[in-house]
């Protein structure tokens, strides 16, 4: 699994000219899903981004001392198969370590869920297999790539 996170200070996602999914303060998070992703993976990263110090200490100069949840931010998460592209060879990127929808898709709903129950915080999100136009912007700007 691989997850471009990004700080925001707000971001929406949308569907043929219509939100579907906006966020204030948190985080938006590309989220790719390969053929050996399983729900530990899921599992493992879903705490990791909840543990994440990214957020300022409120009155303070301290950088980096709080995390999502401490913040009560939102979370925006949207399905990108993209980051499994591999362009080694020719012009036109391969897709063959992404994993198909079938697999993806339960993968996919299953994060969102765990992000929801283990946060207790606003989850949005796209819709699965959708041309999307996600605008955000970055607040640091921050962003991480992480990998399970």
């Amino acid at each position: 699994m691989k997850i471009v996170l990004q700080k925001v200070t707000r971001a929406d996602v949308q569907i043929d000219g219509r939100i579907v999914g906006e966020i204030a303060d948190g985080f938006v998070l590309f989220v790719g899903i390969t053929h050996t992703d399983t729900k530990e993976t899921v599992d493992t990263l879903v705490e990791k981004i909840l543990k994440l110090r990214l957020f300022a200490d409120k009155g303070s100069d301290t950088f980096m001392e709080r995390s999502i949840v401490e913040e009560s931010g939102g979370i925006l998460v949207i399905s990108q198969f993209t980051l499994y592209g591999n362009c080694k060879k020719g012009t036109r990127p391969s897709f063959t370590d992404a994993a198909r929808p079938d697999v993806a898709k339960p993968l996919y709903a299953y994060m969102v869920a765990a992000l929801q129950e283990k946060s207790g915080l606003r989850v949005e999100t796209g819709e699965f297999g959708e041309h999307m136009e996600v605008s955000l912007v970055n607040d640091g700007p921050i962003t991480l790539i992480l990998e399970g």
